[in-house]
């Protein structure tokens, strides 16, 4: 085990990472917001082999929210290109993944993105679905009010169905329809960069989930900066409503 960190018993299950600030790194540096992605990605790879190491069990990353196809079509069309990227690499590295014992999944509604990302994205899935060590979450095109909408839609069906009555519907009801379904409950959320909101990330997820943030950009994030999140996540005292 790592000197530099708590017991195991005391580590999150499962982590949100919130990769903020790629953007403001690279107009820091002079570079297109592109060059901040790309680094960004490099770190993402860097954090989830150094997080699935130690055991976490679960990880959930922001990579590209619902409201972030709005951005310019240059800055879109080169996040589909490190997408894409990191797909063929995922490719590449399956074996390597596979001794991880390393599954890949990705969540929100892929059906918006384009059609080549969205067969490969499905074919890593798939490729991993076997393993259990670890689960890696890669939000694309998601929303947290869409993914409760998604499930009260799932929902409302069978209602309509005649399959479930609205006096039997019940929280566990909405979570077996989140994406999320089957996971651990979501402990910790990390948010670098220094904003401090949710920006609809896990709504329903992170109703008891502890926050962790930081001013430093998402590219210069390090191992260091998550071991501090653990720490401090060890430290705080869980109460979930009680005493």
């Amino acid at each position: 085990m790592n000197s530099s960190l708590p017991p195991k018993e005391f580590f999150p299950r499962h982590i949100g990472i919130i990769m903020d600030g790629n953007g403001r790194w690279a107009t820091q540096k002079g570079l297109p917001r592109s060059e901040g992605h790309k680094a960004g990605a490099k770190v993402f790879k860097k954090i989830t082999e150094y997080a699935v190491d130690l055991g976490i069990e679960s990880l959930t990353y922001y990579a590209f929210s619902t409201e972030n196809w709005r951005r310019p079509p240059e800055e879109v069309t080169a996040l589909m290109a490190l997408f894409r990227e990191y797909l063929e690499e995922a490719e590449d590295r399956k074996l390597e993944n596979e001794k991880k014992g390393m599954r890949i999944r990705f969540i929100g509604e892929t059906d918006t993105l384009p059609e080549d990302i969205a067969h490969r994205m499905e074919t890593t899935e798939q490729e991993s679905a076997g393993k259990n060590a670890a689960i890696v979450n890669i939000a694309i095109s998601y929303g947290g009010r869409q993914e409760i909408l998604h499930s009260v839609r799932e929902i409302a069906r069978q209602v309509a169905s005649g399959a479930l009555s609205p006096e039997e519907i019940t929280q566990e009801h909405i979570e077996s329809h989140l994406y999320t379904e089957g996971q651990p409950e979501l402990d910790l959320i990390i948010r670098p960069s220094g904003e401090k909101r949710l920006s609809n990330f896990m709504v329903w997820q992170s109703a008891y989930a502890e926050f962790w943030y930081s001013d430093v950009l998402w590219p210069d994030f390090t191992e260091q900066d998550f071991n501090r999140a653990i720490w401090d996540f060890a430290k705080r005292n869980r109460r979930f409503g009680g005493v």
